[in-house]
């Protein structure tokens, strides 16, 4: 497991063309021992968006490959070699919501609040939320953030399907140590195919989706890794669904 920790807590995180660029290479050179990321952000905040301070001067031509260096950036965790899991308390705000939204599970602190202030600034998303954030939350939800600046807490976040888990303050890491240590035991082709064939999949009509998880499933089935779990299962040896 590896844990990346945004580390501008004098910024409330915010991300740097410099920040962008070494998370986007950790993402891209992941050692291949590790089994799954959890990221987080140092200070009170898990990350307040975008350094408005770098971009407030770019040209049209500077700010298409701006956002396409975000977009690489946040490709490279979505579909990445590994599951991640971001830690959310604080702002996460903007570019912070959009680089939450590129994890694969999402735990909320009881602090975490959720804002899309494009509207306001007179900008506009340009780091993927219009597409991932809008697939978590749905397109009016997030035109609504977006037009008038609205705020949604942590608890409105765990219902609008923003964080997967909700944890009192401060236990937000423990959470996503625990959940990756349980991912980690998958096996890995497991993990590999649901995190890169579900987004995909959703993008697909209907018929040609099906088609794609006949492949996926008969891929996964045929590694070893998982013929055992089966054998485990079959044998009484791995445990059945409980709940918990």
């Amino acid at each position: 497991m590896l844990h990346i920790r945004l580390n501008r807590p004098e910024k409330r995180n915010l991300v740097s063309d410099e920040l962008l660029a070494q998370l986007h290479t950790v993402f891209r050179h992941l050692p291949s021992a590790i089994r799954v990321a959890v990221l987080s952000g140092a200070g009170e905040h898990f990350c307040a968006g975008l350094d408005l301070a770098e971009v407030s001067e770019r040209n049209v031509a500077e700010g298409m490959q701006h956002s396409r260096a975000w977009h690489a950036c946040f490709d490279a965790i979505q579909f990445g070699a590994v599951p991640v899991i971001a830690v959310l308390h604080g702002a996460v705000v903007g570019g912070g919501l959009e680089l939450a939204s590129a994890a694969h599970l999402r735990v909320a602190e009881a602090s975490a609040f959720y804002a899309l202030p494009e509207g306001t600034r007179g900008v506009f998303v340009g780091g993927g939320g219009s597409v991932r954030v809008s697939r978590l939350i749905g397109v009016a939800r997030m035109t609504d953030m977006m037009l008038t600046g609205r705020v949604f807490d942590a608890e409105e976040g765990q219902a609008f399907a923003i964080s997967n888990y909700l944890v009192g303050e401060g236990e937000g890491l423990a959470k996503a140590l625990a959940l990756a240590a349980k991912i980690a035991t998958n096996a890995p082709l497991s993990n590999y195919a649901i995190t890169q064939a579900l987004p995909r999949i959703a993008d697909l009509s209907a018929s040609d989706g099906l088609f794609v998880e006949s492949l996926m499933s008969s891929i996964a089935q045929g590694d070893e890794a998982a013929k055992e779990r089966v054998r485990a299962f079959l044998d009484q040896r791995a445990g059945k669904v409980n709940p918990t």
